[in-house]
């Protein structure tokens, strides 16, 4: 099939390349005189590549979900943010996010634009013993994760095209936003007093919530139900996740130290308990286990922990696993037999509603014994300060989140046409947008 030829991204692309010879940021300082810890710096560069692989993980994951006529069409929606978000984070978008302070809204773009000043620039200061550029590299790979998880809601139904196109507007005006107020210091959640350790509110509600609008806008496919393409795939893509998940969350201790152990722990039960909850309650129910849903299981007990994972302890991160594997349950069943959002793999119920579970349950059990980061202890120890905090929070996010998810649609599909057509998805995305088949 042939398609319509577009220069505007490869001239925007070559815009780019003319930037890096204008603008080269050549370190000033030489090595620096910051003082870095060895052991942190090897666990960051560590995690840095485990949190990579976690989207490869989710390409495999999506895929196997879906027909086989569009395998390779929803694998590769994942990977293409790999490449479309790291261009952007050295541009502009790691400035957005961890800039200079616009109000506690969003960073200054220009602050760290071409990089300038992250090779040789002062530790973060809530990293301080590790390079920024570790520091900027680190967080990127959440950056690029984050537009890959709404892939679930429209598989086998958009056009790939307009799909990048969204995927740059989601990152600047829905991931940049959310992750300055919840992680800069300055930013406006953060002052508020709200609790995101390593993406909660700012990876897994941010997705979930921009999935389910998507879903919305671009209506029911042409077939209901999953007819997944490879069980397997989705067994593969959930292991490496898991072996992902753990740079995700206890990377997010910025070290090699207590609290990365403890993250890591809270990691391991959270999901584990969380698998067992799924198939168990749908045991009850009279429902086979089944690989997809200890898969399912897993992944919505890593998103729950999310958020919580370096403020409480082990045992509250069983809870933590098995009330939110059982609310992301009932929530798919609701979806799957009651509702007409056409969320394809469920990403709202199991990221949106999960992180959202998590974020709660965060200002249920925190503790500052933990992590003296939590200034007041959760509802479970008699304090409700952070838990209004954490519910506030939740529902200022949404709320922009779902205004502004709507609007850039809306934009994305007057510049470019979301949906495929109906003889497209009939013929399935593999062949339809990139020529290829299984």
């Amino acid at each position: 099939m042939n398609s319509k030829k577009s220069t505007i991204p490869f001239v925007f692309l070559l815009l780019i390349v003319l930037l890096a010879l204008i603008f080269p940021s050549v370190p000033l300082s030489g090595e620096g005189a910051a003082e870095y810890d060895g052991a942190d710096v090897a666990w960051m560069l560590t995690s840095t590549a485990l949190v990579l692989i976690m989207t490869p993980g989710l390409a495999f994951f999506y895929g196997g979900m879906v027909k086989k006529k569009n395998v390779i069409s929803t694998m590769l929606q994942s990977f293409i943010c790999m490449c479309i978000v790291a261009v952007i984070w050295v541009v502009f978008g790691f400035s957005l996010v961890f800039g200079e302070s616009w109000h506690g809204i969003v960073g200054n773009p220009c602050t760290f634009f071409m990089f300038k000043g992250v090779l040789d620039g002062p530790n973060w200061a809530g990293a301080p013993t590790i390079p920024l550029a570790i520091f900027a590299m680190y967080q990127l790979k959440f950056a690029i994760i984050t537009p890959a998880l709404i892939t679930g809601a429209f598989a086998e139904r958009i056009r790939f095209t307009s799909y990048i196109l969204f995927v740059c507007l989601f990152f600047v005006f829905i991931y940049a936003p959310l992750a300055h107020a919840t992680w800069h210091p300055e930013g406006l959640l953060a002052s508020m007093g709200v609790l995101d350790f390593a993406g909660g509110t700012v990876v897994h509600m941010s997705a979930g919530v921009t999935a389910f609008v998507s879903a919305i806008f671009l209506k029911r496919g042409n077939s209901n139900g999953h007819d997944p393409a490879r069980v397997t795939y989705v067994l593969i893509g959930m292991g490496l996740l898991w072996f992902g998940w753990f740079g995700f969350n206890a990377g997010s201790a910025f070290g090699a130290n207590q609290l990365a152990a403890s993250a890591l722990a809270t990691t391991t039960t959270a999901s584990a308990a969380a698998a067992l909850a799924w198939i168990f309650f749908d045991a009850a129910r009279g429902k086979k286990p089944s690989a997809l849903g200890v898969s399912i299981g897993v992944v919505v007990g890593l998103v729950a922990i999310t958020p919580a994972a370096g403020f409480v302890t082990v045992p509250h991160s069983l809870i933590i696993g098995v009330v939110t594997s059982i609310i992301c349950n009932l929530l798919v069943e609701w979806r799957t037999t009651r509702s007409n959002v056409d969320d394809t793999l469920d990403v709202f119920p199991s990221h949106g509603v999960g992180g959202m579970v998590g974020m709660l349950l965060t200002g249920v059990f925190a503790s500052k014994h933990v992590n003296p980061v939590v200034t007041t202890d959760g509802l479970f120890f008699g304090e409700t300060t952070l838990f209004w905090a954490q519910l506030i929070g939740l529902i200022g996010s949404v709320a922009y989140t779902f205004v502004v998810a709507f609007i850039l649609l809306r934009v994305t599909n007057a510049i470019s046409k979301l949906r495929v057509s109906p003889e497209e998805e009939e013929m399935g995305l593999d062949i339809s947008q990139h020529g290829e088949k299984l």
